[in-house]
Parts: structure tokens; C-alpha cells; sequence
């Protein structure tokens, strides 16, 4: 395992002498049935009749004659639960159920992944607890009183910046003492071995639907495939099966905040330093001593200090090129994109569109761009209408 799960200098298994089996007991689990008939069988069937793939690429007519280009969207918000979440949740939760696991936990930001988890552990019968910041909480209430809903405990996280960082820290420290029949359902291409390996799996179901219907529909692959990027997981599942196409240009969008010059944002490809956090070496937001810097972002699923290893790798090898972009310009598109396609987009996934948008007048008229609409919005409304008034 120690030579597993290493992108470049990136990745890797730094954690708690404690962990080391369960993480050892989930690889090997992973690599025993992630291409086995039965399991995949399964998997399929739910991932079609319960999730709802595969989810349709549109192409966003208003928004192109907008912007000048060729816009297509790839529709994870159609998905059950509203977002992409639920891919990985499916996978990791037969896999935990395959593995005689009877309890989940689970960290999450935004409450999409959180109300994934709960989802799909009253779907398997099993006990599940969200950990979840308590100012996530507040701003994410609607998924809270969902994953309520369905039977999860919601554990509100009062330390540190009450945030996405802090609900992992705090699903570790649980899961150290319950490793025997617990199962931790991580919702990001981050954190330790096998993590990365696994969610980007799970995941790659959007990239590999994505690039056949391109060729099926434009009869061509795009010129852009463009993501949000947080911990990353929308992006490496979309950016998986285009990593090859030299020609196909990666472009993952992080969130600038207040903006990058200010230090108030969750931008650490732009921005950070190699270092290591919750299990994983990686960029990160830190000072000068290596203390994780508070983030800042309107989108509390890219409210997180550090990025998955692969999109570091992708990014120190100039295959992928990592933006970001301001909250302003988040909300201003929210609303530009809804009036054009009425399509609420999800405040994650505003970060790419809002790229998107600042190209018009720069890229040709006969560019395609690709766009993983991560999640829908209306879980966001209420903060966009705290934040703004409507254009």
C-alpha cells in the first residue's frame, strides 16, 4: 500500500497508526470488487435506476449566443439528490455493504454529499452520521432538514472555522474509534489512500458519458472541458476520460473569494504552498510557519483549504490549467445563466460558468466548451438573495 496512491510527489497515506489497517481493509476491498461482475451489475442498476444516468449533455442555446461560443452542459444536477455526489455515494456504499460494514459517516460542505451519504444509507438500512460544520449548517439548512429526513444524524462541528476542514478533522477522529463496523464515505478526490483512487472511479462515470455524447452529438471532442474545483471530485470524474486527448484543454475553476490578493478565498492551486493535510500532500492554503489558513468562498462545497493529489499533479504538469474566480462574479452569473437557460446552476458549479463567461469576446465562434454542471442551485437561493439583489 505505501507505494500506492502517489501522483508525482503528491498523495499518499498520512495518518494515525490506527487508520493504517481499516484504509489497508478498504484498498484491498476496492481492488477485490470494482471490476467484478456481480458488483458492477449492482452498481449499474442503481446508477441507472436509482441515480438517474446517464444524465444528458444540453446544449445551452441563449448562453452560447451570449457568450459567442459553443457551450454544452453536462447535467449532474438532474441526478437524484440534485448533484454528482450521489455517484460516489452509490459506489462506496455498496462497497462498504459488500464489506459488512452496517454503520456510514461522512464529512460534507455544501450538504450534498452529506444528504448523498444519508440517502443512500437509508437505501442500504444502515446508521449514518454527518459531520458538518456549524456554519454550513446554518447556511445549508435545507439539506440539513433533508438528510434529517432520511434518518441520518446531523453532528454540528464547533471548532476551528466551523467549516468544511473542520467536519473532516472530527469524521476522523470518529472513525478512529469505530473502525471495526464503520464505513468512511469521503466525498472529495482528496484525503488519504485509497480515498483519491476510489472517488475519482466513481466519478469517472461523468467523463466517460460526457466524451461519447460529444462524439455522438457534435461529432467531435470539445476544444475546453472546464469544473468546478474544491476538493475536486466533479472535476477529475469529468476530466478522467479526456486526460489523453491532448488537444481537449482541462480548465478547473477554484473559488478567489474576495479575491486572491486579499487572502480571502479557497484558492490553493493559485495560491498555496505543498503540504500535508488529512491524510494527503497536496497545495494547500498556509502561512509562512505551515498553518492552514482560514478560506473563505459564497459556495461552502469549495470552502476547503487544499485539492485533491491528481488535480496537483495535473496542475504541475501544465495538463490542466486551474483558475479562480470571485464570489461577485458567482452571483452575477447565477443570475445571468438562470434568466438565459432556466437552469438554477449550483453556487460550485457558478465558479466554471463564471469562467466561461469572462471568455466571451476571446475565444473563436466555433470553440466548443463542455461545462460539468456540478449540482442545481436550489439549495443556494437563499444565500444568492442574502448577497445580491437579482440583475
Amino acid at each position: 500500500m505505501k507505494h500506492n496512491g502517489r501522483f508525482g510527489q503528491f498523495g499518499g497515506f498520512y495518518v494515525p497508526e490506527v487508520l493504517i489497517p481499516a484504509l489497508e481493509e478498504m484498498e484491498k476491498a476496492f481492488y477485490k470488487y470494482y471490476k467484478d461482475k456481480k458488483f458492477t451489475a449492482e452498481l449499474d442498476v442503481l446508477s441507472h435506476d436509482y441515480a438517474g444516468r446517464p444524465t444528458p449533455l444540453y446544449y445551452a442555446t441563449r448562453f452560447s449566443e451570449l457568450v459567442g461560443f459553443k457551450v454544452y452542459i453536462k447535467r449532474e444536477d438532474l441526478l437524484h439528490g440534485g448533484a454528482h455526489k450521489v455517484n460516489n455515494c452509490l459506489g462506496q456504499g455498496l462497497l462498504a455493504k459488500y464489506m459488512g460494514k452496517t454503520k456510514l459517516i461522512a464529512e460534507t460542505g455544501a450538504g450534498q454529499h452529506g444528504l448523498a451519504t444519508s440517502m443512500i444509507g437509508a437505501l442500504f438500512g444502515m446508521q449514518t452520521k454527518i459531520f458538518m460544520g456549524a456554519i454550513d449548517i446554518e447556511r445549508q439548512s435545507v439539506n440539513v432538514h433533508k438528510m434529517r429526513l432520511c434518518g441520518a444524524e446531523v453532528i454540528s462541528v464547533k471548532g476551528g472555522t466551523e467549516t468544511l476542514k473542520d467536519a473532516i478533522n472530527e469524521a476522523l477522529r470518529y472513525w478512529t474509534a469505530n473502525v471495526a463496523d464503520t464505513f468512511y464515505l469521503f466525498g472529495t478526490a482528496c484525503g488519504p489512500h485509497p480515498y483519491p483512487t476510489i472517488v475519482k472511479h466513481f466519478q469517472s462515470c461523468i467523463g466517460i458519458e460526457a466524451r461519447a455524447q460529444c462524439l455522438e452529438k457534435i461529432g467531435k471532442l470539445p476544444d475546453i472541458v472546464t469544473a468546478c474545483v474544491g476538493g475536486g471530485s466533479n472535476a477529475i470524474g469529468i476530466f478522467s476520460a479526456f486526460i489523453d486527448d491532448k488537444n481537449v484543454k482541462l480548465v478547473g475553476v477554484e473559488p478567489a473569494g474576495k479575491g486572491i490578493k486579499t487572502g480571502k478565498h479557497a484558492a490553493p492551486l493559485n495560491a498555496g504552498k505543498v503540504g500535508i493535510l488529512h491524510g494527503t500532500k497536496m497545495y494547500l492554503m498556509q502561512n509562512k510557519e505551515g498553518q492552514i489558513l482560514d478560506t473563505e468562498s459564497i459556495s461552502a462545497g469549495l470552502d476547503y483549504p487544499g485539492v485533491g493529489p491528481e488535480h496537483c499533479l495535473l496542475k504541475d504538469t501544465g495538463r490542466a490549467q486551474y483558475v479562480a474566480v470571485e464570489d461577485k462574479d458567482v452571483l452575477d452569473i447565477f443570475d445571468i445563466f438562470t434568466k438565459c437557460e432556466g437552469i438554477l446552476p449550483a453556487l460550485e458549479s457558478s465558479h466554471s460558468l463564471a469562467w466561461v463567461y469572462s471568455q466571451k469576446g476571446k475565444l473563436p465562434a466555433d470553440t466548443t466548451v463542455v461545462v460539468n454542471l456540478s449540482g442545481r442551485g436550489d439549495k443556494d437561493v437563499d444565500i444568492v438573495e442574502r448577497n445580491r439583489k437579482p440583475l
